[in-house]
């Protein structure tokens, strides 16, 4: 029979271990036993979670079938009592009695309640398992008032997700400024007006006396006798290692379970890994020395060579809100023989502190911008001589290689520190796997889909070891206009060029072609806001003839149903046009609207006359439609309006154009009728309000909404939708799509430069979208309006040609100007000819 090893514990650190023993061998029975119901979960995505932007299936880290998959014994939601050393046996709390050879204790940790009246209150929670996480966001609403206690790691990813819900977030810490284990004042202070600037009260130097309310929690009050009101409190205090089954067992336990530089505490057969750990009296509350654990602990217990665990350099790197922050070695700058060097920019929320010794980099705090951390950790490991980089150490000179500061980086460097991803593991993913973006690499070695903080670090070995990545924001539109997207919106703003064809006269070729021409209409539209010289040459066929083009040369058209919605008189027009015109096939699109399919060419203008309706831009990279269900007007289980709202939010966006066509849904409840979790910009009703998710795609590829805010209101649902549809239209690279706008940008990123933005800027999004509108035109119902083309325009040599088959296509660009203009006079497509 195999030796049985069982693990107490179904953590991150625990199973990961196991993870490293199954590389090396399957020589072991393995049993886990998890307090938890859960399968293992990354508990750093908690605050995701309570964000609501991810479900519990994101964050699992190991499945049931992967515990099958090994012959794992998965205890779930059994608790482990008691350890008999002499016996080798634990007993767990559903009565039964496992034995084992070897034994791994990853009890973890669990939060420090401060001596305080009231926390046994209901809506008092701690942050620290996924049903804690849950119970928050069951509760969570918008304006309901939320204090968290503790302005520590924990504390701030709790304040996080209870801001996005659209709580109304307080902190309090006790000591003089947020995260004062890893940044000193200065560096607390940049963090607490980052903080505020998104929203969140920050209150330092605050110690809690007692939870008020009569069972439920309805405030706080100070010790200095102030009072704060609070419908939820988060108490994030900091941890203490899980030491009470080992020192019952007879174990060696001080402030945590004590180990050896192999893992292995007092008795021979038994190890422990993780938060409950305590080595040469350094305790471990981050996840990226606990990886170096495991794969130690895995190398011993398998018998397997290996270098001891040594311990770590404390580093702490993270994102809060989007702001990122990076501590790692001592910051104390009081020290003898301690040398600081310090960048600090109030206006850009950068600050940067190094502390050296002996010309050893020996501490460093980075806010605002850590994309220079791997350099320093490097520095601090090694114990580098910095003697000729003293000029350099903060603002270093460009690398003549651009790949040769990752390149420089170890192997066994971890770039990811969330998931313990190496850069052997990323490179080799790279080389061996073909993986070319960012999204595969997520996909494949789990790299910066934790806090997301490591994103440069990887795009720079994806630019280093890749020879098909590209940065579509970096890349040249054509040949045609060798610019980036970002130099040619400057060079239209800075000249004041306001048609493509003064674009292509000074800065390209002359003539442009079917690829930049389209790209240089929609950055003039942008750019002035409608107010632009409009050559409909330049754009597609589709938006020349305002219909979308079938492949046997006739054309689709869908006439705009704000929200779906229409009448008996609409519809009998579309019937009668139906009959009118022959049309092969009227059709029910997925988007609530009506399709009339193989319309002739020469007939088009003819049927918007008669329809007399707007047009639905089904062939336009614009908006679409706003899809919506019944909501409160009809649903029983409906809380908010869907149909206002969403014909609202339509008539707001149509007629403008975005970097590709834009889908949008909104639906009275979370039972999400109307599919609006996988639209480009959705709106979810809620008890009490409204959430609005953006970056959803239901294509090729499934792609779950991001929340961008939750709101109160209607109203300020409608705007928050507004704003992040203008900044998508400034910053979208033309043809991409809005998920991916949202996976290069960043959530959190979004988040701060729309919604959480000052006032000024959400307004100047506001007033650009409200100028273009204004400026944006109804093709159809312009029918009769002069054509911004003549006949003469046109050579009538080019165009004549059949009007059928390929040869018809390939002279549509002569065609459609020539035709349409004829047929609008009154003329036939034949006397055209």
């Amino acid at each position: 029979m195999k030796p049985r090893l069982v693990l107490v514990g179904n953590g991150m650190a625990g199973v990961f271990a196991i993870e490293q023993i199954l590389k090396h061998s399957q020589e072991f029975d393995i049993t886990i036993f998890g307090e938890e119901p859960h399968v293992n979960y990354n508990r750093i995505l908690l605050s995701s979670v309570l964000a609501g932007e991810k479900e519990l299936s994101d964050i699992i880290l190991n499945d049931r079938d992967w515990y099958e998959r090994h012959g794992i014994d998965a205890k779930l939601g059994v608790k482990v009592e008691s350890i008999n050393l002499e016996t080798k046996s634990v007993s767990g709390s559903d009565g039964t009695t496992t034995t084992f050879d070897k034994l791994i204790l990853a009890t973890g940790s669990s939060p420090f309640i401060p001596p305080m009246a009231g926390t046994d209150k209901k809506n008092v929670f701690v942050f620290r398992t996924l049903d804690d996480a849950k119970q928050m966001l069951a509760l969570a609403a918008p304006g309901l008032k939320a204090v968290v206690i503790g302005g520590g790691l924990l504390g701030l990813e709790a304040a996080r997700g209870l801001q996005v819900q659209g709580c109304d977030v307080s902190v309090v810490h006790i000591m003089s400024h947020l995260m004062d284990r890893q940044l000193d004042f200065t560096g607390g202070q940049f963090l607490k007006r980052k903080m505020e600037d998104l929203g969140v009260k920050v209150l330092c130097q605050k110690a809690t006396d007692s939870l008020t309310g009569n069972g439920k929690v309805e405030g706080i009050r100070f010790k200095d006798g102030e009072e704060l009101e609070a419908a939820i409190v988060v108490i994030a205090a900091g941890i203490r290692p899980n030491t009470a089954l080992a020192k019952s067992a007879g174990l060696e336990v001080n402030r945590g379970i004590v180990v050896d530089e192999y893992m292995r505490t007092s008795h021979p057969d038994v190890f422990a890994v993780g938060e409950c750990t305590e080595f040469q009296q350094q305790l471990f509350g981050l996840v990226a020395p606990l990886w170096d654990q495991g794969k130690v602990l895995a190398a011993a217990i398998t018998g397997n060579p290996t270098d001891p665990f040594t311990g770590y350099t404390p580093a702490t790197k993270l994102k809060i809100m989007g702001v990122e922050v990076f501590s790692a070695g001592n910051f104390d700058e009081q020290r003898e023989g301690v040398e600081c060097v310090r960048l600090e920019d109030p206006s850009l929320g950068i600050y940067k502190k190094l502390l050296l010794k002996d010309n050893k980099l020996d501490g460093v705090i980075l806010v605002g911008d850590a994309s220079d951390d791997h350099r320093f950790m490097d520095w601090l490991r090694s114990g580098k001589d910095l003697s000729e980089l003293r000029r350099y150490l903060l603002t270093p000179p460009p690398a003549a290689d651009a790949g040769e500061d990752v390149a420089a980086l170890a192997d066994s460097h971890i770039v990811c520190g969330c998931n313990g991803v190496t850069k052997a593991t990323i490179v080799s993913a790279i080389v061996d796997q073909g993986v070319c973006t960012l999204a595969q690499l997520k996909d494949k070695t789990r790299a910066a889909t934790g806090c997301g903080s490591c994103g440069s670090v990887c795009k720079s070995l994806l630019r280093a070891a890749s020879p098909d990545y590209s940065d579509d924001k970096a890349k040249v539109l054509c040949a045609c206009v060798p610019f980036a997207q970002d130099q040619l919106k400057e060079i239209i703003r800075s000249q004041k060029l306001r048609s493509v064809s003064d674009v292509l006269e000074v800065y390209g070729n002359s003539i442009g072609c079917e690829v930049c021409k389209p790209a240089i209409s929609f950055l003039l539209d942008v750019i002035w806001c409608g107010g632009h010289e409009e050559e409909r040459s330049a754009r597609y066929i589709n938006d020349r003839v305002h219909a979308n083009i079938q492949k046997d040369g006739t054309f689709s058209v869908i006439p705009r149903m704000r929200g779906g919605i229409t009448s008996a008189a609409e519809l009998r027009k579309i019937a009668d046009v139906a009959d009118k015109y022959k049309v092969p096939m009227v059709k029910v699109t997925g988007s609530q609207r009506i399709d009339l399919l193989g319309i002739k060419k020469s007939d088009l203008p003819l049927v918007w006359e008669d329809l007399g309706m707007r047009s639905g831009q089904a062939y336009t990279k614009g908006v679409r439609m706003v899809k919506t269900c019944v909501g409160t007007q009809f649903c029983r289980f409906g809380t908010q309006d869907a149909i206002t709202v969403g014909v609202e939010l339509e008539r707001r966006l149509e007629d403008l154009f975005t970097p590709h066509k834009t889908k949008l849904g909104v639906v009275g409840c979370p039972r999400n009728c109307a599919e609006a979790t996988v639209k480009d910009i959705g709106l979810i009703g809620q008890d009490g309000g409204w959430q609005v998710v953006i970056g959803g795609a239901a294509g090729k590829g499934v792609r779950k909404a991001d929340l961008l805010i939750v709101v109160e209101t209607s109203e300020a649902a409608i705007e928050a939708a507004e704003i992040f549809f203008q900044y998508y239209r400034e910053h979208g690279v033309y043809l991409e799509r809005s998920y991916d706008f949202v996976e290069r940008f960043g959530i959190e990123k979004i988040r701060r430069e729309t919604v959480y933005a000052t006032s000024a800027v959400k307004q100047g999004l506001l007033d650009r979208l409200r100028r273009s509108k204004a400026k944006a035109t109804d093709v159809w119902l312009e029918r009769n309006n002069p054509s911004p083309y003549q006949f003469s325009d046109i050579d009538p040599l080019e165009a004549v040609g059949p009007l059928d088959g390929e040869s018809a296509l390939r002279n549509l660009d002569h065609l459609d100007s020539t035709l349409v203009q004829i047929q609008m006079n009154g003329a036939s497509e034949h006397a055209a000819v």
